[in-house]
């Protein structure tokens, strides 16, 4: 069966790929990312993928880059409050909606590898969006490979970030970094 994948990274793909390989999934990708800041971070992140993709012989589709759309999901305080809800949202929904348009019948997304996401809300969005596109969500808590798949990305010199990529988070991260110095 045919699955378009929402990619979030390179080493965030290695598990569900060989997971889904395994399967028996056909396995195309889909790398819609609004969120990631800077551009520079952005550049980084898509050449890492596309070593990978290249090894996995794994066709990538990589849509325009436009932070707006990510500014305009979360464009009110009460919608900023539930950001990564509403980024997650808008990059399933994304690929749901070109997944439809591609004929695919299945979508994931290997936001489900990290341990540092809501997996209950993402598998929620996941379903919710299903039943608004007719396109269904392949749930798979992949996190078990996390730490292998890391270690590997790490072995095959592709860039591991240490955020999720808004500009909030990085904030965020640059904070924690600078509480745990003291």
């Amino acid at each position: 069966m045919d699955i378009l994948l929402h990619i979030c990274c390179g080493p965030c793909l290695i598990y569900p790929f060989s997971r889904l390989k395994d399967q028996g999934f056909k396995i195309s990708g889909f790398y819609y990312n609004p969120n990631i800041y800077p551009v520079s971070e952005y550049h980084r992140r898509v050449e890492g993928l596309k070593v990978l993709s290249e090894e996995f012989l794994l066709d990538v589709e990589y849509p325009e880059h436009k932070e707006s759309d990510f500014f305009q999901a979360i464009n009110t305080p009460e919608l900023l409050s539930q950001r990564c809800a509403n980024c997650w949202s808008l990059r399933l929904r994304k690929t749901a909606r070109q997944a439809k348009k591609n004929g695919f019948k299945v979508f994931s997304t290997t936001l489900l590898v990290s341990p540092y996401q809501n997996h209950e809300l993402l598998k929620q969005l996941g379903y919710q969006i299903s039943q608004e596109t007719g396109v269904d969500f392949y749930y798979e808590d992949f996190r078990s490979g996390f730490k292998q798949a890391q270690i590997e990305a790490k072995h095959k010199g592709i860039y591991r970030q240490k955020y999720c990529g808004c500009s909030y988070s990085e904030i965020e991260q640059c904070k924690k970094s600078e509480n745990l110095k003291y």
